[in-house]
């Protein structure tokens, strides 16, 4: 332990010495951040970090997040050479094996998404993942990914070796100093009290792991997360296990392996996890382990004998219930809170701090360097969880089940089932009465489709017949949506137009469609802003977004005198589509509803903004004045692809710009000063390397679901970012980013043979920059 006296003022705390705080620090050392300290209640690795598997892989679900683990390689490829700390890096690639037939679907979808993203991956057989795996029983395997570049790490190591690069650069960490308090002045950072005295800092890093709730909780921080038992064996050792033995992953069984000293460290992700800690995490849980527990462990012990059958005759080493945290879905948590300036938080890593401490310690000292995300961060945001999240009930529930998605077979448009219902509009009665098949956003019950319930498939599904009667309605006659989950935020005050007309790209008018651009020019959030009176503005926003949303305003505020509430709950809308809307809307009494025209599925519609009180009566005066039909989210999701309707953040990013997304009309650049405008004035608009398009292409007997690769004569050129099926015109269609290596013009982009890559199949694609319909 440290006697080191703490300095009474440092420009960023860091709290928590695990791998990943100590990543955050070392990456602000390197961006010329000096003036940093870590603080540690126990010793570096004490929590999670010490008894962790240390499995390294590349491979995430989409291009930002397999670029951050790429880096993570890299880094922990070469830092033993820079700080002369061995990190127990050993590139010793990874073989997952599939099972069933469905897993071996998805990893076709993978291998092609991987080669798009730049990985080397290869497709093998049984015989060929025996090859490289020869303990392995393969006569029930379809196949495997054989990814070369994965490696392991010893994860104590490594994290030393980053302390030590860290304070190469002028890092102070001190050890055995537990951080008491956080002091907050007009909802921002000022300091933390800790056992060895005050210090004041002008930016906060809550690094604590599995205490990061009860951490953040001081400072009112929500941070989501829930620790649960996690299990592994290590094996006395076993003939023909090598030490160069790839790391190995059965995710049908739930279980992964890996070579330690001979023999083999089993360990795994069950479908229902166990859930610790729900009375609080003990303070001093230093290098401890909770007892065993053989029944639980027994499903993984099962099914690893059946896929290694050595393990049942090797002597059991070492048996390890190490307890980490997991968050609600299953991503990790990075980025400032909402709920105060100047406070980052990373944690909650879901048992893959090792692999993904490297690059999420880069991205978020960069975030604290440039004040905002440095890529698209959407799916780690945390942002993206709302204050239903920090209820601890919920939270233990949702555990049981977030912990399995690791292994899980994520299926399309998969839905998570525990704690919910959570969040309802008042009409979710009404529409589950009449069969509406529920999906749940942002916590909200939202209806899918309104039929018969639907296995999950990776063809065409069943649901399908529903919606395409849904999406007839909707283009011919007329269709309703509950669209309650709409994020809403109301913003006033005499400063209200200025803030809005300076963090918006359009001019604000009656009512209008825009973008909020950060410095680089990208989307933070598309929005429709309608003025209600002077200075009173109602904001419309996506079901993500209304905390995320809310966050940029108030942190882009300068000296004006501005209110912004969040109106989320207490304002339904019910969206009337279709060319038969306006004259079934003309004979209703709409009350206290404001009508908007507007229709996210393109063509004529109405969006009726009721308080929530009158929005169940509004409802059923609708039904009763005509025939229309209800409609889910499913129809308007393929609507709006078809009448080429971007969304946030499949299309829209903070990587993406309105020139690259075709959305110039809704930029103002001659409106004057707004944030974003000096990079869209940079920026390129005519010849791009970087942009949407919209394609058709046949519907196969295995759907296209998203993420697919785009081929552009025959080679890789970028992946589907949205994608539905039109029963307009009997296809399905898509949008996506084509990236090219020199700028194209309009014209230029559209040259070339294009196809889409639909799970090992190439489907002949027509390419377009307007949208198929109308």
């Amino acid at each position: 332990m440290s006697d080191i006296a703490l300095p009474h003022h440092a420009n960023i705390v860091i709290v928590g010495g695990g791998i990943v705080g100590v990543s955050v620090a070392y990456h602000l050392a390197k961006l010329g951040r000096k003036d940093v300290l870590l603080l540690e209640q126990g010793s570096l690795t004490c929590g999670t970090t010490w008894h962790a598997a240390g499995l390294v892989g590349q491979m995430r679900p989409n291009r930002s997040m397999t670029r951050m683990s790429r880096y993570g390689t890299e880094l922990y490829a070469t830092l033993e050479a820079e700080t002369g700390l061995a990190t127990g890096w050993k590139r010793c690639g990874s073989v997952n094996v599939a099972r069933t037939p469905e897993r071996w679907i998805v990893y076709q979808r993978q291998a092609a998404m991987a080669k798009s993203f730049g990985i080397e991956v290869h497709l093998i057989s049984p015989k060929e993942a025996a090859e490289r795996w020869p303990l392995l029983r393969t006569d029930d395997l379809q196949g495997g990914l054989w990814f070369p570049q994965d490696g392991k790490a010893n994860p104590a190591d490594l994290t030393q070796s980053l302390a030590r690069g860290a304070r190469a650069s002028g890092v102070k960490i001190v050890q055995g100093v537990k951080v008491q308090g956080v002091e907050l002045k007009n909802a921002a950072v000022k300091g933390i009290q800790t056992t060895l005295g005050r210090v004041s800092c002008d930016i906060l890093v809550n690094c604590t792991g599995q205490w990061a709730r009860a951490f953040g909780a001081k400072a009112g921080v929500n941070v989501p997360l829930h620790s649960a038992e996690h299990f592994y064996i290590v094996t006395e050792k076993i003939a023909g296990v090598t030490p160069d033995l790839p790391v190995m992953r059965d995710p049908d069984g739930y279980t992964y392996f890996k070579e330690e000293v001979g023999g083999l460290l089993m360990g795994g992700f069950e479908p229902a996890a166990k859930p610790w800690g729900m009375d609080g995490i003990p303070e001093k849980f230093e290098f401890q382990l909770l007892p065993e527990d053989w029944d639980h462990f027994e499903i993984l012990m099962r099914n690893a004998i059946h896929r290694v059958p050595a393990l049942e005759t090797a002597g059991i080493k070492t048996f390890l219930n190490g307890p980490e945290s997991f968050t609600p879905d299953g991503n990790f948590i990075l980025g400032e809170a909402p709920e105060v300036k100047n406070y980052f938080i990373a944690a909650g890593f879901n048992s893959a701090g090792i692999a993904n401490a490297g690059g999420a310690g880069k991205l978020l000292a960069e975030w604290i360097e440039a004040g905002e995300a440095p890529m698209d961060l959407f799916e780690v945001d945390i942002r993206r969880f709302g204050p239903y999240a920090a209820d601890a009930d919920w939270l233990r529930a949702r555990t049981v089940e977030s912990l399995g998605l690791h292994y899980a077979m994520r299926w399309p448009r998969h839905e998570l089932e525990s704690g919910r219902p959570l969040r309802t509009s008042p009409l979710y009665e009404r529409l589950r009465a009449t069969g509406a098949q529920f999906g749940s956003k942002m916590g909200w019950e939202r209806a899918n489709w309104f039929g018969p319930s639907s296995p999950y498939t990776l063809g065409r599904p069943e649901w399908l017949t529903s919606v395409i009667k849904e999406q007839f309605a909707i283009r011919n006659a007329a269709g309703v949506i509950d669209q309650t989950s709409f994020g809403k935020l109301r913003v006033t005050g005499r400063g209200a137009r200025r803030l809005l007309e300076r963090v918006c790209a359009n001019r604000i008018g009656e009512l209008t469609y825009t973008p909020m651009l950060n410095r680089k020019g990208g989307y933070e959030s598309d929005i429709t802003v309608q003025r209600w009176a002077e200075n009173d503005y109602f904001i419309v926003t996506g079901s993500a977004q209304p905390i995320r949303d809310a966050a940029w305003l108030r942190g882009n505020i300068q000296d004006e005198e501005v209110r912004i509430e969040d109106l989320t709950a207490e304002w339904s809308v019910i969206s009337v589509l279709g060319p038969q809307s306006g004259s079934l809307l003309s004979g209703i009494d709409l009350g206290n509803a404001r009508a908007v025209p507007a229709s996210y599925a393109g063509g004529p519609g109405t969006e009726l903004y009721v308080p929530i009180a009158e929005a169940a009566a509004l409802y059923d005066r609708i039904c009763g004045a005509g025939e229309v039909k209800n409609c889910g989210y499913y129809a308007l999701d393929a609507l709006r692809i078809e009448a080429g309707r971007r969304a946030f953040p499949s299309e829209l990013s903070p990587d993406c710009t309105p020139w690259e997304a075709g959305l110039g009309f809704t930029v103002k650049l001659d409106k004057g000063e707004f944030l974003g405008r000096d990079a869209l004035l940079k920026a390129p608009r005519g010849k791009l390397t970087t942009r949407l398009l919209q394609f058709t292409f046949p519907a196969t007997e295995l759907f296209a679901w998203g993420g697919e690769p785009i081929l552009r004569d025959g080679a890789p050129v970028g992946e589907l970012s949205s994608v539905g099926y039109s029963a307009a015109l009997d296809a399905m269609v898509a949008l996506g980013f084509v990236r090219s290596a020199r700028p194209e013009d309009r014209d230029e982009i559209l040259r070339g043979a294009y196809s889409i890559e639909i799970s090992g199949t190439t489907v002949a694609a027509h390419a377009m920059l307007k949208a198929p319909w109308p």
